[in-house]
């Protein structure tokens, strides 16, 4: 069998995401420890985000929000304007915050576009995301770009149908294990993890027990070569 397409996570797999998260966090935990002890403070907000996934979807606007929140029911409500105008201003300041892209990056899809059919699976803010790629300079590598509310079984299946020829002969490349690697295992496609530094709460869940379709990475630059072996394998 042969592996035709390689999609590929964008946040914390090809640049910086989840370590501007945690400034903003810090930043929060500063602006209301009159309230509470940077525990409560970081357990309430990861509370109210959790909850709020399902109305607001992922991206940095449903966290601002999360974070106003947070502030109103940890102040009775009376949250200054002071600390909502800081709030906000925090938000603007990281959906305008520089793209960087992370090591080995530029030369893997440089190598893996000459072979293969790219196609970059993110979740997020669609503006957002499409303000991220465009500064990447990555975008003419990638045959398609799909910006979705939630990455499961099904969205795998859609994706790896539509723009390439079928899940089992894509693989899917991320840091997420619960998004990028277990539900492209479960849809038949390969899945290789390539941890980041931080990992939001949300995205953590157990490995793959002896999955045959299943590799790790300790960073991007490997890929090319992974990639290449499974293919002759498959061949």
């Amino acid at each position: 069998m042969r592996i035709t397409t390689v999609g590929l996570d964008a946040d914390d797999t090809l640049w910086h995401n989840e370590t501007i998260f945690r400034l903003t966090h810090e930043r929060f935990v500063a602006l209301l420890a009159d309230h509470a002890d940077p525990a409560t403070l970081e357990a309430r907000l990861a509370e109210t985000e959790q909850r709020n996934l399902r109305l607001y979807g992922y991206g940095i606007k449903g966290f601002t929000l999360s974070m106003i929140e947070t502030a109103m029911e940890l102040t009775g409500g009376e949250a200054p304007a002071s600390v909502v105008r800081e709030i906000l201003a925090a938000g603007r300041e990281m959906l305008g915050h520089p793209v960087e892209t992370l090591p080995g990056v530029d030369e893997a899809l440089a190598l893996l576009s000459d072979s293969y059919r790219l196609i970059l699976i993110t979740k997020g803010d669609l503006l957002d995301q499409e303000r991220k790629l465009a500064a990447s300079g990555l975008g003419d590598l990638f045959a398609a770009v799909e910006i979705v509310s939630e990455k499961n079984r099904g969205t795998y299946d859609r994706i790896f149908a539509r723009h390439g020829t079928g899940a089992d002969e894509a693989i899917m490349a991320g840091n997420s294990m619960k998004s990028d690697v277990l539900p492209a295992l479960e849809a038949g496609a390969f899945a290789v993890h390539i941890p980041y530094a931080i990992t939001w709460a949300h995205e953590l869940a157990d490995a793959p027990a002896d999955h045959r379709r299943y590799g790790k990475l300790d960073s991007i630059d490997q890929l090319p070569g992974w990639i290449a072996s499974r293919s002759r394998t498959a061949a």
